[in-house]
């Protein structure tokens, strides 16, 4: 069976389309396929030299290079269950020393499942990681498939900003005592991060750093190294929430959207002591992924935020101060977006779940 997938891995060429152009209300930009044939992938990121690694929600990683796409081996035990599966993957700063890769995944756990840290080592030339290794999980306790998140990010203090969904339990989202709902600051070893919000309440996970978020699938950091997340509400408010020390961001007692049935969503838009949403869409669109984009290419979007909708297929920008939707690229290549990150030169790439695909787009 292994040597089956090696040999179909290996007849995968990814090599680059034709390029097409994502249409939007300022200037079109052009779309070149990287790679294609992928079931389910969930995020990308780049090593050093240009390949990309690929994670696929079923449990598989692969790696791009050249225009081929591959297989590697060693992934450790992932629980496939609803959304959840293998995550996120981070590729941190100093990966061209230390070899280490870290991913986000959903876990099983006594009962059911929860969102949890691993970490493996990628040496030089392996087609294989080695000494994969969860380092955090959730506490358990958790059911069902729903809201695993999951965003990791590489602070600019070298920390790590991992984003975890309520798991369709909203009173969780409000419970210290419980990850679910949270962003956590982590240690690049798995541990609560040093001067963590909560460390010192009894009852309260050390490792909490905001709380009160329903489902997080977008993470990224802006130039003055603060963290921001894009979060799912229910039938209308999504959120683009800038993410500060021990807050509150409401969920489920403040939201600007209401429940699927239609019926009222805690109490009402707003409470004191619970962080307002710096933007929020209604409809929903179902936003996925995160980049705050640095200008290389368009300096004209310099600082602008880019999110995938899983719903409609599209790319948002948003920019300003107060922040608001300018543009939304949109072609068959952007259905179920799942992904976005700026490359190495300054084009912005994006993963595409509905055509099972990963695109380049430059200017």
């Amino acid at each position: 069976m292994i040597l089956l997938r090696l040999l179909l891995a290996s007849l995968w060429l990814a090599l680059p389309a034709s390029a097409q152009t994502l249409e939007g209300p300022d200037a079109p930009a052009s779309v070149t396929q990287m790679a294609s044939g992928l079931t389910g992938p969930w995020a990308f990121g780049f090593l050093p030299g240009g390949d990309v690694l690929i994670t696929e929600k079923r449990g598989r990683l692969w790696r791009l290079k050249d225009g081929q796409t591959s297989e590697l081996g060693g992934v450790g035990p992932v629980a496939q269950i609803g959304q959840g599966g293998l995550l996120d993957i981070l590729v941190p700063r100093d990966f061209a020393r230390t070899r280490q890769l870290y991913f986000t995944q959903a876990l099983e756990q006594p009962g059911g499942a929860g969102t949890a840290l691993a970490t493996a080592i990628l040496p030089e030339g392996a087609d294989a990681l080695g000494d994969w290794r969860v380092l955090y999980q959730i506490t358990p306790g958790s059911r069902g498939g729903q809201h695993f998140g999951s965003r990791l990010v590489e602070g600019a203090d070298g920390l790590l900003y991992m984003t975890v969904g309520e798991r369709g339990d909203r009173p969780s989202a409000q419970d210290l005592a419980r990850e679910n709902g949270s962003v956590l600051r982590l240690t690049r070893a798995g541990d609560p991060a040093p001067g963590n919000p909560f460390a010192g309440q009894p009852g309260a996970k050390a490792a909490i750093w905001s709380f009160g978020h329903r489902n997080p699938q977008g993470a990224a950091l802006d130039t003055e190294g603060a963290l921001w997340v894009t979060e799912h509400g229910a039938k209308g408010g999504d959120e683009v929430n800038r993410i500060a020390k021990g807050a509150n961001y409401g969920w489920p007692v403040i939201s600007y959207g209401r429940h699927y049935s239609g019926a009222r969503i805690g109490e009402g838009t707003q409470k004191p002591g619970m962080q307002q949403p710096e933007f929020y869409w209604d409809p929903s669109i179902a936003p996925s992924g995160l980049m705050i984009y640095s200008g290389a290419l368009w300096p004209e979007w310099e600082g602008d935020f880019f999110t995938g909708s899983l719903k409609f297929g599209f790319i948002s920008r948003l920019s300003g101060d107060p922040l608001r939707e300018v543009q939304r690229l949109q072609g068959a290549e952007t259905a179920r977006l799942r992904d976005i990150r700026e490359g190495p030169d300054g084009a912005i790439w994006f993963l595409s779940e509905g055509q099972g695909a990963l695109y380049r787009m430059a200017p």
